[in-house]
């Protein structure tokens, strides 16, 4: 009996449709599955002393990752100081200057490879230039590599904000004989500055949980460390580190840098788009 082409197109569209709701069902599946396992076995040793002391030696209770949550903390920071004026000044460049010009055309040409080069690549790149050159480790070749890592993403986060605001509202200023900074600084970036914001989030929250360019960059310390001039602990190369332990103690300290990363991950992904729901360039 011939199935008429109706007949065929339903059929195809029936099983499409329960093998993508079987693809979602077993996605959130394994979601769930992660941060329940994450959860129940990093939150138990979360405490006071968790954020507040060094780790102690192997076999000894107690203990925390003071110093490895601090140098995180203060490389980010660096990476994003680096990072975001350049990325928004480009961004800035690209709506406004670069959009037919060959110029503009290669660095977001540019900017597209980048945001999805290996971050352990960067590591290398980075090793080579900084900590060969210097002869050791430091926290700033890790701020400089997660950097680099941030720059594509605010960079076209900008350039998209940006041009989503209306050219009325460009002209409108400069008619009323405002110069092209003024109107670019209060009446552009004031607009599209929510959507700013919210690239610079996805960037940070994109390099927090990076382990390879600090592998290459940072390295780790078991010591406090405010010098970034020297090797600096880090939460992910101490996630990796004591992952790999044969320690139990360890493993639980790893369980809570785990638990502590993907929360803050989480926490920043969810502001993020309560702040795109919220408000969006006008």
């Amino acid at each position: 009996m011939r199935i008429s082409r109706e007949t065929r197109r339903r059929l195809t569209s029936y099983i499409v449709l329960t093998a993508s709701c079987g693809a979602a069902i077993l996605g959130i599946f394994m979601l769930i599955w992660v941060l329940g396992d994450v959860t129940l076995k990093g939150i138990a040793i979360i405490s006071p002393d968790f954020f507040t002391e060094l780790p102690a030696p192997p076999g000894m209770e107690g203990g925390g990752l003071g110093n490895a949550i601090l140098g995180t903390v203060l490389i980010t920071l660096a990476a994003a100081l680096m990072a975001v004026p350049i990325g928004v000044m480009a961004g800035i460049y690209l709506a406004e200057f670069g959009q037919d010009n060959v110029f503009g055309r290669i660095i977001r040409f540019l900017a597209d490879i980048l945001m999805s080069a290996p971050s352990i690549v960067i590591g290398v790149f980075v090793y080579l230039i900084m900590v060969k050159t210097v002869g050791h480790f430091s926290g700033w070749a890790g701020a400089v590599s997660l950097a680099i890592l941030m720059l594509p993403v605010v960079i076209r986060t900008s350039e998209e904000m940006l041009r989503l605001v209306s050219n009325e509202l460009r002209e409108a200023a400069l008619a009323l004989g405002a110069p092209y900074w003024s109107m670019m600084l209060h009446v552009v970036l004031r607009s599209a500055k929510t959507g700013i914001i919210t690239g610079v989030m996805l960037a940070v929250a994109r390099v927090a949980g990076e382990t390879a360019p600090l592998l290459f960059t940072a390295l780790n310390s078991p010591y406090w460390g405010h010098d970034m001039n020297q090797p600096m602990a880090n939460l992910t190369v101490t996630l990796f580190n004591y992952a790999m332990s044969p320690y139990s103690d360890w493993h639980q300290l790893a369980w809570g840098a785990a638990f502590l990363i993907t929360f803050s991950i989480l926490v920043v992904t969810l502001l993020t788009r309560l702040l795109l729901r919220t408000r969006s360039p006008r």
